[in-house]
């Protein structure tokens, strides 16, 4: 019996042990300093961006024509070029639209690209909230700022 309690005991001390606490991710705080780095962004470089209810920024270069109400299903064909904010190009494509279901795509797309309509062109500053937030994804960061340049060519 006493080897059973003693077994039980170790056990739990060991389990206990590698609960170690880790610091936690402040999102609010990166939100925030993601906000304030774009403010700095688009006022050094002159652009006139606006800022959008859910904290992208955007600059509507051709706001396109129709009347299409998106959804997460709608399929939607863009030339694009994105960047981390102020450095280098991580995806572009060149010249030859993609097609996606605005779904499949991250977050600050579904916010900016309803923006526009077919012919359209957007600048979209987005906050690593709405774009790959702390985990990144291939030669973007964790916590990177994002900056597309988008033309809407099609929306189905």
């Amino acid at each position: 019996m006493k080897v059973k309690h003693f077994l039980l005991l170790a056990g739990l001390a060991i389990g206990f042990s590698a609960c170690k606490k880790t610091k936690s991710f402040d999102v609010e705080a990166q939100f925030k300093a993601d906000t304030t780095a774009i403010r700095n962004y688009i006022n050094t470089n002159n652009i006139p961006a606006l800022k959008h209810n859910s904290g992208i920024f955007y600059q509507i270069i051709k706001p396109g024509s129709g009347t299409v109400q998106y959804s997460l299903s709608t399929r939607v064909s863009a030339d694009y070029q994105g960047k981390i904010l102020g450095g280098s190009v991580f995806d572009d494509s060149k010249g030859t639209p993609a097609e996606f279901a605005l779904g499949g795509v991250i977050t600050g797309w579904q916010i900016g690209i309803p923006l526009i309509q077919k012919g359209g062109e957007i600048r979209l500053f987005i906050p690593s909230y709405y774009g790959y937030g702390t985990r990144g994804a291939g030669s973007i960061p964790a916590n990177a700022i994002l900056e597309f340049r988008v033309i809407l060519a099609d929306v189905k």
